[in-house]
């Protein structure tokens, strides 16, 4: 039975023993094409900043047809009024304050087991009578079996820094949803931070600054590419044989 590569050359004025080479040119060349689009995938979406951490605008004050009512005095709430216990805090959606990054994890894990068992069998035959030629010696048997195992397991992961963030939603029970990002252009590529949680109003500082360890369901990733992201990732091919490789 003749592969579509060797029919492929049937008519062909080149010699049986070519067109079985170029066959399996052909398979290998298509084999390492597939593989490169299944390890590499697309090499323009391989690293960029993940969409949904733009900053959120303010909302816009509803329109009104007819003049508000008055209370009668010269004080109006809507003008931008912020209490003397808020102060100038971030409160409403569109405002800036800065998530300071405080992330220390130390993990540590320690096993070990261990075993051992042994036992032993003899018969000491009589010495006189029918059995007195048995041997004792050959009538013993022993065995033991033993087991050792230890295991560590280590991590330790640090971020420090800060980044500035907006609020996205606020929420009845007074906590709020903030999201961010910055990005770096550096010479050998490009650098972004991005962030998001929810966050208690009243743990802001008069400064607008929350420590990240103050906010729940964080998530922070910092990556970037280039030049120096591209040499510290494993090659497509490397991969494609690492997946391949029974050992």
């Amino acid at each position: 039975m003749t592969t579509p590569f060797e029919r492929y050359f049937e008519n062909r004025s080149i010699p049986a023993g070519r067109r079985r080479t170029s066959a399996i040119r052909a398979l290998l060349a298509g084999t390492l094409a597939t593989a490169a689009v299944l390890f590499l995938g697309d090499p323009a979406n391989a690293a960029r900043p993940k969409p949904g951490f733009e900053p959120a605008l303010p909302q816009a004050p509803a329109a009104v047809s007819v003049a508000p009512p008055t209370a009668g005095s010269i004080f109006n709430a809507s003008a931008g009024y912020a209490g003397f216990v808020e102060g100038r805090r971030a409160r409403a959606v569109g405002d800036p304050l800065t998530v300071v990054l405080i992330e220390n994890l130390t993990t540590a894990k320690t096993a070990g087991a261990k075993t051992q068992k042994s036992g032993q069998f003899s018969i000491t035959p009589p010495t006189s009578g029918p059995l007195s030629f048995l041997n004792p010696n050959a009538l013993k048997a022993s065995g033991g079996s033993s087991f050792n195992g230890q295991g560590n397991a280590s991590q330790t992961s640090t971020l420090a820094g800060e980044v500035a963030v907006t609020i996205a939603e606020v929420r009845s029970n007074g906590t709020a949803l903030v999201r961010g990002e910055k990005r770096m252009m550096l010479s050998q590529g490009q650098e972004w931070v991005q962030f998001s949680g929810i966050v208690r109003l009243g743990d802001i500082d008069q400064e607008n600054r929350i420590l990240s360890t103050q906010i729940a369901d964080a998530r922070v990733e910092y990556t970037g590419n280039g030049s120096v992201g591209r040499a510290s990732r494993e090659g497509w091919l490397s991969k494609f044989f690492n997946a391949i490789s029974p050992f």
